[in-house]
């Protein structure tokens, strides 16, 4: 129901020219069956066996379709997800390798406590100045 009141909220916003400037995802189970849906600013809804919201939606979205399967098991899909976070941090420079991941059962809800995703800034394009060797690489 949440997610059908978010949608009606979220459209009735946009449609008064004062949108709330948020995409939410809604993860949880409904009648014994596992549901996941998105709402953003203008009201649009839809629902997937993987979504992701702003950034992620163009670069982790891509990798979650490519390697999702119905059979997945939970280290199997903390991997993939960890897997995206790592490329979402090597991708935004304001980004931390700080992160929280949740998980959806009949039983309840779980969340993580905050932990640091191993990262590895030994390549070459990371090392090496690409500027020449009087600067610190920007303009």
């Amino acid at each position: 129901e949440i997610y059908h009141s978010l949608r009606a909220v979220m459209y009735n916003r946009r449609n008064k020219f004062d949108p709330l400037w948020n995409s939410v995802v809604v993860g949880g189970f409904k009648d014994g069956e596992a549901f996941l849906g998105v709402v953003d600013l203008r009201g649009t809804a839809y629902t997937d066996d993987v979504v992701a919201t702003g950034f992620g939606a163009h670069l982790a979205l891509p990798v979650m379709r490519n390697k999702w399967r119905p059979d997945l098991e939970e280290g199997e899909a903390r991997a993939l997800l960890e897997d995206c976070l790592r490329v979402l941090f090597y991708r935004d420079c304001r980004a931390l390798d700080r992160v929280q991941i949740s998980k959806a059962t009949a039983q309840g809800t779980l969340i993580s406590d905050p932990y640091k995703i191993e990262t590895d800034w030994s390549s070459a394009s990371f090392v090496v100045p690409k500027a020449g060797e009087d600067g610190d690489g920007g303009w």
